[in-house]
């Protein structure tokens, strides 16, 4: 058998025998069994109908003395007597006859004879008790209708007594056979199962010795070579001895095994040299890093240097001016030129100032010196400072200080350089801007709000993506900035810095849904803190920025 297809359908068709030839075996049986309960159950029932039989008779025997003892009665009892027992004798008739119907089997044939006669004799002595009891009633003599009467019924007993009793015995014997037949089927049907049940487990363990074991034997080996390929074993092979299913399953996986073991090979080459290639490339990286970390470095120190260079020139300028003031006030001579010249060092120290701050944040380290300051100087110098490079760029810069000026306990230059900043991302992201304006007010809650308002297209991307460290946002319109100079300090830090004077910055729309806004929220000082701060100025401390 070189398929396991033949092999299974082999093992089907003697299966599906064996469970035919069961199912005729049971099926044979369960009619003999019915049939052996059938013959039983009736023998009961013409029992039964015997024993009715025998009480009409008797019924019908008293009715007829009853009938001779009283003439003058009531007739109608010896009729109803007759009636039931011509019924009782036609029931019997009618079992006897569904229980032997007419065929060619001679037994069916003998045991209705037998019962035959015996019930002709039964009808034979009803009529003869008849015919007497209409000749004993003519009879005048009461002692002759006696007598007469009694010696009737004796003869209608001894024609009665025995075909009854032979019928009875024959019932009570068939019911006798019947049970025996019962028993003695049972037993046979016992010994029948046993050897049909022992015949099939022989058959099945054939079947199994011969087919099942050897497929399932080859197909363990399929399944230990198959898990050990999956361990690596690659050099795993099966022996492949038949050319059925499970032999061409077996070469497959013999192939299979050897395709991934030269694979294997070749993954192994190829992963030493992107091994060898990403050490290269890693190597080329951590070089570049360093060379960027040492560029960064030095960027920083040429910041720092120059800021701190440029510090020290700055302060003697203007320590000059100042000198230089004093001489010509007392000798009553102004100089407007001085005077220029002092604002515009001013200018040039704060900015050199925070170009030194933002180099400083860029380690991480922030000086935050808070003292108590009018929010109302520091928006103004700040807009001071903004004037000139909002002109230039032709943008109207204004500043409306509110109804009152709002005192905070805050460090003025970080404050004002987050405002600068503010106007400066305004000026140089919005494209077609025509206005800035830098607004002061109180609101509840006791706190300054700073708002920096522009016309422009507004902001194209999320607060959350505009405030984060190192990202440079664009406006809606989605064009880069007009000018990408300056150093201010970025949404991210000025976010932080507000933070740190326990304030928020939030990011919006402008008015009329147009333009840009960003909102300062700084607590406002109160005025015990206050008069306690200004006694203690100069009291200031050092932050360290969370790394980015």
């Amino acid at each position: 058998m070189g398929s396991l297809k033949a092999r299974f359908a082999i093992l089907f068709a003697v299966s599906a025998i064996v469970v035919l030839l069961a199912a005729a075996a049971v099926l044979a049986s369960i009619g003999l069994a019915e049939r052996t309960v059938d013959r039983t159950l009736a023998a009961q029932g013409r029992l039964e109908l015997l024993a009715e039989l025998s009480g009409r008779l008797t019924q019908f025997g008293l009715a007829a003395v009853e009938t001779v003892g009283n003439p003058d009665g009531q007739p109608e009892a010896m009729a109803i007597a007759r009636a039931n027992v011509d019924k009782a004798l036609i029931a019997v008739d009618e079992a006897m006859a569904r229980s032997f119907p007419p065929s060619d089997d001679p037994t069916d044939r003998m045991q209705y004879a037998m019962r035959s006669r015996p019930m002709s004799q039964l009808r034979g002595a009803r009529a003869v008790l008849d015919r007497q009891v209409s000749l004993i009633s003519r009879q005048m003599d009461p002692e002759k209708r006696q007598d007469s009467i009694k010696g009737a019924l004796n003869g209608f007993g001894a024609m009665t007594g025995q075909p009854l009793s032979f019928l009875i015995e024959a019932e009570r014997r068939s019911m006798t056979r019947g049970s025996e037949e019962a028993r003695e089927l049972s037993s046979r049907l016992r010994l029948a199962a046993v050897v049909a049940v022992a015949a099939a487990l022989v058959l099945l363990l054939i079947l199994y010795r011969m087919l099942t074991r050897p497929i399932l034997a080859r197909i363990v080996e399929v399944r230990l070579a198959a898990s050990a390929i999956g361990r690596g074993a690659l050099d795993t092979r099966l022996p492949v001895q038949s050319r059925d299913e499970l032999g061409l399953l077996m070469a497959n996986v013999n192939r299979m095994a050897a395709r991934l073991s030269r694979r294997e090979v070749h993954v192994a080459a190829d992963r030493a040299a992107l091994e060898s290639t990403i050490a290269a490339r890693t190597a080329d990286l951590r070089a570049a890093n360093a060379r960027l970390e040492a560029v960064d470095r030095s960027r920083r120190r040429f910041f720092a240097d120059v800021s701190h260079e440029l510090r020290t020139p700055l302060t003697v300028i203007l320590g000059e001016c100042d000198i230089a003031m004093r001489g010509a006030a007392r000798a009553a001579d102004p100089t407007p030129a001085f005077t220029t010249i002092r604002k515009r060092a001013q200018r040039l120290k704060r900015r050199v100032e925070d170009l030194l701050r933002v180099a400083r944040s860029e380690s991480g380290e922030i000086e935050l010196d808070r003292r108590p300051l009018g929010v109302a100087a520091v928006l103004a110098e700040a807009v001071d400072t903004m004037s000139s490079e909002a002109a230039r760029r032709r943008v109207a810069l204004d500043l409306v200080p509110g109804a009152e000026d709002v005192e905070c306990v805050a460090d003025r230059e970080w404050l004002r350089q987050t405002v600068e900043s503010l106007i400066d991302n305004a000026l140089r992201h919005a494209t077609g801007l025509t206005r800035v304006e830098v607004a002061l007010a109180r609101v509840e809650g006791n706190a300054a709000r700073i708002t920096v308002t522009d016309d422009g297209p507004g902001f194209g991307a999320p607060e959350a993506e505009l405030t984060e460290r190192f990202k440079r946002g664009k406006r809606v319109d989605g064009a880069p900035a007009p000018d990408e100079t300056g150093f201010g300090i970025g949404l991210a830090l000025a976010r932080w810095v507000v933070e740190q004077h326990g304030g928020t910055l939030h990011l919006g729309e402008g008015g009329a849904g147009r333009g840009a806004r960003v909102r300062l929220d700084i607590p406002a000082a109160e005025p015990a803190w206050m008069d306690r701060a200004s006694v203690q100025t100069g009291a200031g401390g050092k932050l360290r920025e969370p790394a980015a």
